[in-house]
């Protein structure tokens, strides 16, 4: 059976590899199903059509249902999904979910989420932002719900600083992604 892999992105600069990391996850030997959900931030950083997969949006929850019965879009996804993988996470997110605040379509999908299930988060963001006192409170505050951090790296970023922030590379994220689903089940 396929594994079902769930990407979400939020506004990062490193979105602009989702194309290329969903390309990526969907060649793995295992030949997972990828779908993505973006935030409306992160759509300013590559372009849906040149995606390969379903890409979802906050559009998509509000426009799916109409009447009590209907089928609730973040619920459908975590049911749908094994394993999910948020790359870039950026700071506000990342604050969001250590909060437990879930106010669009991928933030309702992580609090809805089975621990039980993979979680992967790759953290992307300025290296002021990174070395910022709460964003290690919240990552520790995501491990301890049992999510897999892949941890961020040190580089030049988009806006030119250079230090630690920078979203994990893309075949790091992979490597990972395939490790955790070639874990076996307890």
């Amino acid at each position: 059976m396929m594994p079902k892999v769930l990407v979400g992105c939020t506004g990062s600069v490193a979105s602009v590899k989702i194309p290329m990391l969903v390309d990526g996850l969907a060649n793995l030997p295992c030949q997972p199903e990828v779908q993505l959900v973006s935030t409306k931030h992160s759509r300013h950083f590559f372009d849906a059509e040149k995606v390969n997969c379903r890409v979802y949006t906050d559009e998509d929850e509000w426009e799916s249902w109409s009447n009590l019965g209907d089928p609730v879009l973040h619920i459908e996804l975590r049911r749908w999904a094994d394993m999910m993988v948020i790359a870039p996470l950026d700071a506000n997110t990342l604050a969001k979910l250590a909060a437990g605040i879930c106010d669009n379509l991928l933030t309702c999908i992580v609090r809805a989420w089975d621990v039980q299930r993979p979680l992967l988060f790759a953290p992307a963001m300025n290296t002021h932002m990174w070395h910022h006192p709460l964003t290690a409170q919240h990552i520790h505050t995501l491990r301890g719900f049992g999510y897999t951090e892949i941890p961020s790296v040190i580089k030049k970023l988009a806006c030119g600083d250079t230090g630690k922030g920078a979203m994990a590379e893309v075949p790091t994220i992979i490597a990972e992604v395939e490790r955790v689903l070639n874990k076996p089940t307890t």
